[in-house]
């Protein structure tokens, strides 16, 4: 499990747009979520390669028993059945763009 971050030589400056085109141009569907303090999701898993990626905010993610925490302009690609956890940390929301896998 590793973490991409932000590139802005190569990425250009983190904005949604330019993660959104990152993240399509690796042939994903994204969605925008905005997830408020407090907000936990309880280990599970999904049928389909996804990515997290944080445009603000931090976001704890257990990715089969390995913690690391998401701030903005980092990259994590959760494979598909990988057993992972996420909660919202600090007092402020987390805005994230949600990939899968395009058929």
């Amino acid at each position: 499990m590793q973490i991409e971050h932000w590139d802005e030589a190569r990425d250009g400056e983190l904005t949604e747009a330019n993660m959104r085109r990152k993240l399509e141009a690796r042939g994903y569907r994204v969605s925008r979520y905005l997830y408020p303090p407090g907000t936990y999701f309880p280990e599970h898993d999904h049928p389909v390669d996804k990515i997290d990626g944080v445009l603000s905010g931090r976001f704890r993610m257990v990715l089969e028993g390995a913690s690391l925490v998401l701030e903005a302009g980092d990259i994590l690609a959760v494979p598909k059945h990988a057993q992972h956890s996420a909660e919202v940390i600090g007092d402020r929301p987390v805005v994230s763009l949600d990939a899968v896998r395009a058929a």
